[in-house]
């Protein structure tokens, strides 16, 4: 049986949102070594943190950015070879949607009006949460779910 059009474009979502995470795990290679430029990102949100945010990233981002930094890394690598074999391509979604909020709650973008135009907003969180509902017996996909 051939696959729907709608599972084809999902499977190029798939691909295309895999080479983005892996191209953003791939600039962060240095954290797996390095926290650092994790920490300095997050006291950088500290600046214009407002009341949502800044308890966050001070009592759970800053001293964890150690554990967030590889986490991280690890996630987005990891999601980037889910996206690009299909394999466990919606568990991928799912937790590739939470990492993404998390970041965009803990810089305080998501509390914008530029997150509404944002590149990395809407686009990106559609484009997983598409991939978390549908993404299952893709074809071209090593695993279907």
């Amino acid at each position: 049986m051939a696959a729907s059009p709608q599972a084809h474009g999902l499977r190029v979502l798939s691909v295309l949102l895999g080479v983005f995470f892996l191209f953003q795990g791939l600039g962060k290679i240095g954290w797996l070594t390095n926290p650092s430029p994790l920490a300095d990102q997050l006291s950088g949100y500290l600046e214009n943190a407002n009341r949502w945010n800044r308890a966050y990233i001070e009592q759970v981002c800053i001293p964890f950015a150690p554990i967030f930094a590889r986490l991280v890394l690890l996630g987005e690598l990891s999601t980037a070879a889910a996206f690009i074999t299909g394999t466990l391509t919606r568990y991928a979604a799912a937790a590739a949607l939470l990492m993404l909020l998390n970041f965009h709650f803990a810089s305080g973008i998501i509390f914008t009006y530029g997150y509404l135009t944002n590149g990395y907003g809407f686009p990106v969180l559609g484009g997983l949460l598409a991939l978390a509902i549908g993404g299952v017996n893709l074809p071209a996909s090593l695993k279907g779910k």
